[in-house]
């Protein structure tokens, strides 16, 4: 199991104008996926921008462990040689993907179609995780928990199916890593696998699969679903993939850039799939000047250039239907609303109760310690913005790594300085977060 690193206290304190032009990680979506799905092609994927976070590189060592030949070959730069589909080997120790969700649930999916044993683990943040709904749609598949912690959770020994089956599954949540471990399984099993999804969440797996060469059909299903049907134990090709800048990790210094006055900033490549740009779009609503230029596309995924300047924001309600295309953003868009005037009600975020905090309980706990006005009301979060942030808190971050870059975000423009406990779980999605912030103008200290 990953052991906890000594604690590295922040401050974010107001400062001047935020200028310049940067470019985020790489997608932390795309490069799990990436690696992964690599790993069950035959022949080598190249792969460019991956994000090399410690989610990501543990994603790596996984597959690397499974029997597939992992290498970097230069700065973002990774070759996959891959094993095929339902040829990953039995590793000789536990599979440890210290606070990555993401990695650990759609490796178990890929697991569970190969006739192999695997342990899960990760840190403690991540042994608190719910991995029951995702083992669910895998059992009908026919793999099969062989041990487990209480509650289903890691660390957690699940045993591949000898004889994958095909099945039709009906998501409980909108979730892309549950409908993304049932894919991944059902790649290993004869005939059409189908998920069904009453809300869409983020299809990165479904077009990756494609861009591979998976026979993959996508229909709407209802008015907000999807239907999403696999063929089976098809030969995946490898492909050379162009990861786009993380639109999760865009956040951050675009919220701030529209707090602090006078800021002017450009972010070059920001991925722009619909069904991750929630986000930008309530922004857009609050008043905020976002403009994109630059439109292009690889890999199925589109990204564009974007463009930045501080805005007067207004409160606004955030339907329950966006929440899946920014189910990593709201941390953040509280800060936004924080700042804007007026109330801004965000609802059915029942789902941020289960990341690597409850990040609904964090959130108004981060904004009240700053003198924001704030509250819970069943799974909406209730936030009366003033247009100004009082600041002078101290953020419990819990381990939470969006929930650190969140609190630094908000003293870059508060009364007074907005400190952090701990900014050591930044690096496990955005390592170059604090030096980037500082390129701009911003004062952490």
């Amino acid at each position: 199991m990953t052991s906890c690193s000594a604690l590295k206290p922040l401050s974010a304190r107001a400062g001047s104008a935020l200028k310049g032009r940067v470019r985020v990680p790489g997608d932390k979506s795309m490069s799990h996926r990436a690696l992964i799905i690599g790993a069950l092609a035959v022949g080598e994927t190249r792969i460019d921008g991956l994000l090399e976070g410690e989610d990501v590189l543990n994603t790596a060592k996984a597959m690397r462990a499974l029997g597939a030949a992992v290498e970097r070959t230069g700065p973002g730069a990774w070759s996959v040689r891959g094993v095929g589909v339902g040829g990953l080997a039995e590793p000789a120790g536990a599979l440890d993907f210290g606070n990555s969700g993401t990695g650990c649930r759609l490796v178990m999916g890929a697991v569970a179609g190969c006739p192999i044993t695997a342990t899960f683990d990760g840190d403690a943040s991540l042994r608190k995780r719910p991995m029951r709904r995702i083992v669910d749609p895998l059992e009908k598949i026919g793999a099969r928990v062989r041990a487990a912690a209480e509650g289903g959770r890691l660390p957690l020994t699940l045993e591949g199916a000898r004889d994958p089956m095909p099945i039709v599954y009906r998501t409980p949540v909108a979730s892309a890593q549950i409908k993304s471990a049932a894919l991944l399984a059902g790649l290993a099993a004869p005939g059409v696998t189908t998920v069904i999804e009453a809300e869409a969440s983020r299809d990165h797996t479904e077009l990756m699969l494609r861009h591979f060469g998976a026979d993959i059909t996508i229909e709407a299903e209802g008015a907000h679903g999807r239907r999403i049907s696999l063929t089976g134990q098809p030969e995946l090709c490898g492909a050379p993939v162009a990861v786009p800048a993380d639109p999760s990790s865009a956040a951050f210094p675009l919220v701030a850039a529209l707090i602090v006055p006078g800021s002017d900033i450009t972010l070059a490549d920001v991925m722009t799939n619909p069904l991750r740009t929630g986000l930008f779009t309530t922004l857009r609503e609050m008043g905020a000047d976002i403009r994109e230029t630059g439109s292009r596309g690889d890999a199925g995924e589109p990204m564009a250039e974007f463009r930045v300047r501080a805005s007067h924001l207004t409160g606004v309600e955030v339907p329950p239907e966006r929440a899946p295309a920014m189910i990593d953003e709201y941390i953040v868009l509280a800060v936004a609303a924080a700042y804007a005037r007026g109330t801004t009600v965000m609802r059915g975020l029942q789902e941020l109760r289960v990341k690597e905090s409850d990040r609904l309980a964090a959130t108004a706990a981060m904004l009240s310690a700053n003198g924001v006005e704030v509250g819970i009301s069943g799974d909406d979060l209730i936030v009366h913005g003033k247009g100004i942030v009082p600041g002078g808190g101290i953020v419990e971050t819990h381990m939470d790594h969006r929930l650190a870059m969140s609190a630094l975000v908000m003293g870059l423009a508060s009364q007074r300085p907005v400190g952090v406990d701990d900014t050591s779980f930044i690096a496990t999605s955005f390592p170059d977060f604090v030096p980037m912030m500082r390129g701009l103008g911003a004062e952490l200290s």
